[in-house]
């Protein structure tokens, strides 16, 4: 085997808390990279180094390790399972060529481990799953083992939990033996316990059938003689592990240092090399055969802020080979980048190489000129860009401040370099309420951003419920006229204009009708009556949200030669526009959201109710394994704080997304209470 055929580039994929990160430190101790275990509560761990993730005892960000295992190199991402940090999920999955899909013995299959999978589905990976934890008191391998196959997974367990109440060694379900874990992590052969013999033998009869059915000659071999030899066995297991039809299942614990062997063991044998991905296709349809031979692609997947190199660009080589003297163009921008020594990381820990890294390798750049995450870069001539996937949509949005006044534009900058960084952060200044907005994924995910912005770049940054987006519109017809006449000495200001106001069909917009007829207002000024008509209507009439959905039909007026203008007019068309608001019937709309929500089956009639009393409307439900999805429609106002709720009345096990549906009008309870507040802004304005 060549070294890339051997070389393995994976993923870490499962739910906050399964104890991904402490897989990832018993493989790197198993690997020879540490020497000890860190734990997670004490801070040690190699992967969540940042202050924010050893406070908070869990990743916010995805973490590179580089290590050998029996000469061969193996590079490994461990992706944060917190919903609040796996927006850019989509886009990390670029980079790697399988996952290895944890699960918490304990908790088993929860809401986000549904989306997880869906999400390696989606993104058309192998995996192999490693069920943790099972030294815990209430680990219960069965149950969680049983939700994989709820996920429509189709398991293939390989070693199995000796024994019950503690994980003293795993049944080598293939090799029909039984591995005792050592006090120093290494492992003993045994006979499997007799009283557990038939149970191991029928685990591995239904393993070998399963192997079997992804070959058809594997098939018809097991058909006819009853049996496959090991060599068969393991060729038909990575032969369907890389075709998406088997996954693999182990048992194990990280934090006892139990498995890590077994698993490493397993990911050299059966699971794939960056060779054995199929084409891919670019975003302008064409593909491309990874080889290693091959012309020099990456694709940038992370953007980090080192304190002492500056801005990483995290790539992954898709094919050819890359080194300190490789330059290459981004297809982006067609400036070419050169790319300098290439970095391997290990957590914090960065280590410059000069070897020809080829496909699957996982490196970080330092100072790229005009790369940012999503970029492709390729040879000059080449025209090969990997399509970036559409990211969900953020959550929820706070309107920020700084602390100290004056200190507004700093503020912003440190936020705009943490979306550099962060693609599912979102920066904006909204024009209605002039309020700079930070949008994410959770509550969780904004305040971790402004600790990172404090601590960086010494600016405080408060966060404040930003102002809901309301509309006003009519539900009324009146003919009114705006007159604007002004005499202060020397020329005067004369506009008249007479306006019809109607309403329009909900989303129609705005639409200004020029009826003028025998010049009555002269052709150069009517644009400034619209013009006045839609300024005010900016401004909104009821709480000063902007008026929309309604017609406004300038049908007559007068002049004067010398004291009419274009701003004479202007004011007018506002006056008209002021004046029609009053007999017009206008009422205050509400944003309505789709709200989709993932949540155990008990907890669903608590969500309901929930939903109910925030005046939303349930639309449909599905329940599978045990895991209920609700759509309902929901007014913006009031599921500003949701995130928290949802996750109290479930223990931590709900996700939701939401999405922007419609406008609806606002009951009067609510236009009260908006139109008060807006009362007495202005009055405290005064």
């Amino acid at each position: 085997m060549s070294s890339i055929e051997a070389q393995r580039t994976y993923a870490l994929v499962g739910t906050g808390g399964c104890g991904k990160t402490s897989l990832a430190e018993m493989l790197l101790l198993q690997a020879g990279v540490i020497n000890r275990l860190g734990k997670i509560e004490e801070g040690g761990t190699t992967l969540d180094f940042e202050p924010e993730e050893i406070k908070r005892r869990g990743s916010i960000q995805p973490a590179l390790a580089t290590y050998e295992w029996k000469g061969d190199r193996h590079f490994l991402m461990d992706l944060p399972g917190d919903g609040n940090f796996t927006g850019d999920m989509d886009l990390l999955l670029l980079a790697v060529d399988f996952v290895v899909f944890t699960l918490d013995a304990v908790d088993g299959v929860r809401p986000l481990t549904k989306k997880h999978w869906q999400a390696v589905k989606k993104a058309g990976l192998p995996a192999c799953c490693f069920i943790n934890k099972l030294d815990r008191d209430r680990a219960d391998f069965d149950q969680a083992y049983a939700g994989l196959v709820g996920l429509g997974i189709k398991p293939v367990l390989l070693y199995a939990p000796l024994g019950k109440g503690s994980l003293n060694g795993l049944v080598d379900v293939l090799a029909g033996k039984a591995r005792i874990f050592q006090a120093d992590g290494s492992v003993r052969e045994e006979e499997i316990p007799a009283d557990q013999r038939e149970v191991m033998r029928a685990l591995r009869e239904a393993a070998i059938e399963n192997i079997a059915e992804s070959d058809e000659a594997l098939m018809e071999k097991y058909l006819e003689a009853g049996e496959l030899s090991q060599e068969e066995i393991l060729r038909g297991l990575r032969q369907g592990v890389i075709q998406g039809d088997l996954t693999p299942v182990m048992a194990g614990s990280a934090l006892e240092n139990k498995g890590g062997r077994q698993l490493l063991d397993l990911l050299a044998a059966a699971l794939p090399s960056p060779l054995d991905r199929p084409p891919l296709v670019s975003a302008q349809g064409e593909e491309l055969r990874i080889d290693q031979a091959g012309q020099p692609l990456c694709f940038v997947f992370k953007t980090i802020q080192d304190p002492f190199s500056g801005v990483l660009s995290i790539a992954r080589v898709i094919s050819g080979s890359v080194n300190s003297e490789s330059s290459l163009k981004n297809m982006r921008n067609g400036e070419m980048e050169r790319m300098g020594t290439p970095i391997l990381l290990t957590g914090k820990n960065q280590s410059p190489t000069k070897d020809n890294l080829g496909p699957g390798a996982l490196l970080a750049l330092a100072k790229l000129k005009n790369t940012h995450t999503g970029d492709t870069l390729g040879p000059d001539k080449l025209n090969f860009s990997l399509p970036v996937p559409t990211l969900p949509p953020q959550l929820i949005s706070y309107a920020l401040s700084p602390k100290e006044k004056g200190d507004e534009e700093k503020a912003y900058a440190a936020m705009q370099k943490l979306t550099e960084e962060d693609v599912t952060l979102r920066l904006s200044r909204d024009e209605e309420t002039a309020e700079i907005i930070v949008s994410g994924m959770g509550q969780l995910h904004i305040e971790i951003a402004v600790e990172k912005a404090k601590r960086r770049y010494k600016v405080e940054i408060l966060l404040n419920t930003p102002k809901v987006p309301y509309r006003e519109t009519i539900k009324g017809k009146s003919q009114v006229q705006g007159r604007h006449k002004k005499q202060t000495g020397g020329r005067g200001q004369f506009g008249d204009c007479w306006v019809e106001f109607e309403p329009m069909p909900k989303g129609a917009g705005y639409l200004f009708e020029d009826a003028i007829v025998g010049g009555v207002i002269p052709r150069q000024y009517i644009p400034a009556v619209d013009k006045g008509v839609q300024e005010a209507a900016g401004r909104g009439f009821l709480a000063g949200y902007p008026m929309v959905d309604f017609k406004a039909r300038l049908y007559d007026g007068s002049y004067h030669n010398v004291d009419s203008s274009e701003m004479a007019f202007k004011i007018a068309g506002s006056l008209a526009f002021r004046k029609a608001m009053e007999q017009c019937r206008p009422v205050l709309l509400e944003p309505i959201v789709t709200l989709a929500v993932s949540i155990p089956d008990e907890f669903m009639g608590d969500v309901i109710g929930d939903l109910s009393s925030r005046r939303g409307k349930v639309l449909g439900s599905d329940s599978t394994a045990g895991i209920t999805e609700l759509k309902a429609h929901v007014p913006m106002s009031e599921i500003l704080r949701y995130a928290p709720d949802l996750r109290s009345m479930t223990s931590g096990q709900g996700v939701f997304t939401a999405e922007f549906s419609h406008y609806e009008e606002a009951p009067p309870p609510v236009t009260e209470k908006v139109v008060a507040e807006y009362q007495k802004v202005r009055k405290e304005e005064e």
